[in-house]
């Protein structure tokens, strides 16, 4: 895991996209607007570490898309903290998307108080369904502080330890150049 200070620069501009798009479009667990928020910012600060352009909410809906690096197909999920994260955390991937068509996801979490971006490590979408479990909508889920919530759709967990660990930006780019690499 390595983290990214997120600058107010990227905050600023993932609350203005908001203010003119609604991110959430697939009809079933959308996200309010501080987890719409949540995830666009960790899309734009890692847009910003790959050099590529940010979202503008002008290209609509993006299948899962969030950027495409050494010819892959990336997909960021991040999750909102409230705590610096743990190795035990899990990253909650909502079934739908499951099927969109990206190669890989990148997951990290935004802990708003520090203004920080863990990137808690990525996973081939091949292997989600190998190291994540399954939890069907409205199933009760326990956190580590003892709170809960009910699922509101289809929900795939991913312990941090499952994933392909990463070290810094440099690795991350390495590692996934390495594995574009490996499947042509």
């Amino acid at each position: 895991m390595f983290k990214i200070k997120v600058s107010n620069k990227i905050i600023d501009y993932a609350t203005g996209l908001l203010e003119e798009h609604n991110f959430g479009n697939r009809g079933i667990a959308d996200g309010n607007y501080n987890e719409q928020l949540t995830g666009i910012i960790g899309q734009c600060t890692i847009q910003t570490m790959f050099h590529v352009d940010l979202l503008t909410g002008e290209e609509g809906f993006d299948h899962g898309e969030d950027l495409e690096f050494s010819g892959l197909s990336i997909d960021v999920k991040t999750m909102g903290r409230t705590t610096d994260v743990k190795d035990y955390y899990v990253n909650n991937f909502i079934a739908l998307q499951k099927d969109y068509p990206t190669d890989v996801y990148i997951f990290c979490s935004y802990y708003k108080d520090k203004k920080e971006l863990t990137i808690c490590g990525w996973l081939t979408k091949n292997k989600l369904e190998d190291k994540a479990k399954f939890f069907p909508k409205g199933t009760k889920r326990f956190r580590s502080d003892k709170t809960s919530f009910r699922t509101k759709a289809d929900l795939f967990e991913i312990p941090n330890k499952k994933l392909i660990q990463v070290k810094s930006p440099r690795d991350l780019k390495q590692q996934l150049s390495e594995f574009e690499s490996s499947i042509v």
